[in-house]
């Protein structure tokens, strides 16, 4: 209580927020966090999103505060204010897909399965708001066949959103491809009440450079994103594959 008193001199932010929120959250987040804005934040998301404790302890130890917002994209230049502040504030880097319990090698079809197979956990990391609607969502165009690795609706936004898994570094051509995926849907998909659609790329790693530049002119709204399957402290403690190849037949 003495913590609680000294961390919230201001009666306003009490009443405000902290009321809003059980004691044993505001005991998570006082345990936990030491900045006073991070503390904040983290009360004013757990109203919003009617977190549990348990979620809230899994958002503060995956860092959200410092991953939410911060994706690369251009919704400024593609989408009218405020939908491209609030799409912009819904995208993350990295995506945290530790509760997968995959490795660093992995297949695209892995990795998507894994991740219907894990929808709840999946959605929670997506955030508020989203509808799962298909996986490898079948698209006709010009009599030939396309898929979408994730198709998602976004209440709020009114959107949908696709989303294009990648095991691989960014490249400038998963733009393109992203940027016909969502001409598709606005096309065959969008009701009329509908916002533009989104694009998420999420690669296994990006150059920034390289996706500003491949984001620059692109005329649908598009994102790109990373995503981590390992706990930060294994990261650096396994072996990559090539390690693993020259160890065999060492004694």
């Amino acid at each position: 209580m003495r913590k609680f008193a000294e961390s919230f001199p201001d009666r306003g932010i009490v009443q405000q927020a902290a009321a809003q929120i059980p004691w044993f959250h505001n005991c998570v987040i006082l345990d936990k966090i030491q900045d006073a804005e991070q503390r904040e934040w983290y009360i004013q998301a757990t109203i919003e999103h009617g977190w549990s404790r348990a979620v809230l302890v899994h958002q503060i130890e995956s860092d959200l505060y410092s991953r939410q917002g911060v994706a690369l994209t251009n919704f400024q230049t593609t989408l009218p204010s405020p939908q491209s502040d609030l799409a912009q504030q819904l995208v993350k880097d990295p995506y945290n897909f530790e509760f997968l319990g995959l490795g660093r090698e992995t297949s695209e079809r892995e990795l998507e399965t894994a991740l219907i197979d894990r929808l709840k956990d999946f959605l929670i990391e997506l955030g508020k708001g989203f509808a799962f609607v298909g996986q490898q969502y079948h698209l006709g165009v010009g009599g030939e066949d396309y898929y979408l690795d994730l198709l998602f609706y976004h209440l709020h936004l009114r959107c949908y959103m696709v989303i294009d898994l990648k095991v691989v570094p960014f490249k400038p051509e998963f733009a393109g491809k992203m940027n016909f995926y969502l001409s598709a849907v606005d096309d065959q998909l969008r009701h009329p009440d509908d916002q533009p659609s989104i694009g998420l790329i999420l690669c296994k790693e990006r150059n920034r450079l390289v996706v500003e530049y491949a984001l620059r002119d692109a005329k649908k709204p598009m994102g790109v994103a990373t995503y981590r399957v390992l706990p930060h402290k294994l990261k650096g403690e396994l072996p990559t594959a090539r390690q693993i190849e020259k160890g065999i037949g060492k004694t």
